[in-house]
């Protein structure tokens, strides 16, 4: 998240109609993420009063939207391609205010299981992504990329607050008619706000190319960044099936005031993540620091484990979140670092099912770990993982720090710049050029070291406006 906000100023340089763009859709990612994510600082003390609820069907229901989400995201993006983006998620963002509908009205955890595996049904985030691609000129998608991964990280801030907050309100049922209410809301926004790109097509960059998921799925150095973040869901996923009982049972603090102990810890964790930001990009550092962060979510499970205090617990969770945040911001700019230009689109897809995979196996894996061994199973579960993740990181190879850099070239007559004269420019390590899908002339997938990338030559061999 922090990546994003420190990249929010590059903003600046889209033009109207892509800020438009960029700031509808996130709004958009923003409403069904928060919809997703509201109920996690609650569930577990409203659900253990459900007919039948056990702590397994409990997790289930908290992270079986994963699984509906993880199969489904790659083909709603296919699907787009083939009758529209605004259409694909229109019906998804129905389909999840239908979810929401169900389990709002649901008395069983059956019914809020159902409701929330209908949630994740309405899978638009490659069909939001394919159409922000639309909606931007190669060499500022990432500017519009980075706006859309802000709205992620805010409504996973907002939704540790407002969850609480709006749970002693109007209840767990209320929650989720509100996030129904947020996705006709985004259907408004989409159709009023978002502007109907001129043309709508494949772009590698930002979809999964079905030939390339071979090839992305056998890069080792690839698998273990989605293992990453298959591995930090599921963490997020069994934390949060104990911690609310945690504090209300074991500390004695009323779930109308959890939000008071989210805020203050949120905030401070992403001031102590964010030098750590800085410092991984700017000094090179960023598998000592990734590496860090994992052994600082190690710390953090240890403490829980431990702990029946509140102090404990606030600095166990402050831990936590800055090791949580550091790894969602630096996960992303990892894989992009990692694959291909030609394949981010499809690596990041991979991605994205993984984290999704990752969810649904934490709210299943921790709730029977939560119904055999109660509390410290969980926090052990969480333990042998990150041990395993430790054994992954530490034998990573290190990041090359180069970005995906995207431009469409010039062209005179048949002719336009090489592969040759692209490597040529200083800061340019690796160079393909791909006929584009619109006919719209070549368009140059390059990977940069952006310190030294002479920008001004490399555009001169583009297009820019």
């Amino acid at each position: 998240m922090s990546t994003a906000i420190i990249n929010l100023q590059l903003s600046k340089n889209l033009a109207a109609q892509e800020r438009r763009a960029g700031i509808s859709l996130a709004m958009i990612y923003a409403f069904r993420m928060l919809g997703l994510f509201m109920i996690l600082p609650v569930f577990a003390l409203y659900a253990e009063h459900l007919p039948g609820a056990t702590p397994f069907l409990m997790g289930l229901a908290l992270g079986i939207y994963g699984l509906t989400q993880a199969v489904l995201q790659i083909p709603f993006g296919m699907w787009s391609d083939r009758i529209g983006r605004k259409p694909v998620i229109v019906i998804g963002l129905l389909i999840f205010a239908a979810g929401s509908l169900i389990a709002g009205s649901a008395h069983s955890i059956e019914g809020i299981i159902v409701g929330r595996a209908i949630q994740g049904g309405g899978a638009i985030a490659a069909a939001l992504m394919a159409l922000a691609a639309d909606l931007s000129r190669e060499e500022h998608r990432t500017k519009m990329m980075a706006l859309i991964g802000i709205s992620i990280g805010v409504s996973f801030a907002l939704s540790m607050v407002v969850g609480p907050l709006l749970n002693q309100w109007i209840g767990i049922s209320g929650i989720f008619y509100s996030t129904a209410l947020l996705a006709l809301v985004g259907i408004a926004i989409l159709y009023f706000l978002v502007p109907d790109p001129v043309s709508s097509h494949f772009h590698r960059d930002a979809e999964v190319e079905t030939r390339s998921l071979l090839t992305v799925l056998k890069n080792t150095q690839l698998l273990r960044l989605d293992m990453g973040i298959l591995f930090l869901h599921f963490i997020l996923m069994c934390v949060f099936q104990v911690l609310p009982l945690v504090l209300h049972d074991d500390i004695g603090i009323d779930a109308s005031k959890h939000w008071q102990i989210y805020l203050p810890v949120f905030a401070l964790s992403l001031l102590i993540m964010v030098p750590f930001i800085i410092i991984a990009e700017r000094k090179q550092a960023m598998k000592p620091v990734f590496i860090g962060a994992i052994f600082s979510l190690l710390i953090a499970a240890f403490i829980f484990l431990e702990s029946h205090l509140l102090w404990t617990t606030v600095l166990a969770l402050v831990i936590f979140f800055a090791g949580f945040n550091l790894l969602e911001a630096s996960l992303p700019s990892l894989i992009t670092k990692t694959a291909p230009a030609t394949q981010k689109g499809t690596a990041m897809g991979v991605y994205s099912s993984s984290q999704f995979l990752g969810a649904f196996a934490g709210g299943t894996i921790g709730g029977s770990a939560h119904q055999l061994w109660g509390i410290d199973g969980v926090y052990y579960s969480v333990i042998a993982v990150l041990l395993l993740w430790l054994v992954l990181a530490v034998t990573m190879k290190k990041p090359t720090y180069l970005s995906t850099y995207l431009l469409r070239l010039k062209t005179e007559g048949k002719q336009h710049a090489s592969v040759e004269q692209l490597l040529a420019v200083a800061g340019v390590a690796e160079a393909a050029i791909i006929e584009s899908d619109d006919n719209g002339g070549p368009v140059a997938y390059l990977k940069v070291e952006k310190r030294i990338l002479d920008e001004e030559k490399l555009l001169s061999l583009g297009i820019t406006e």
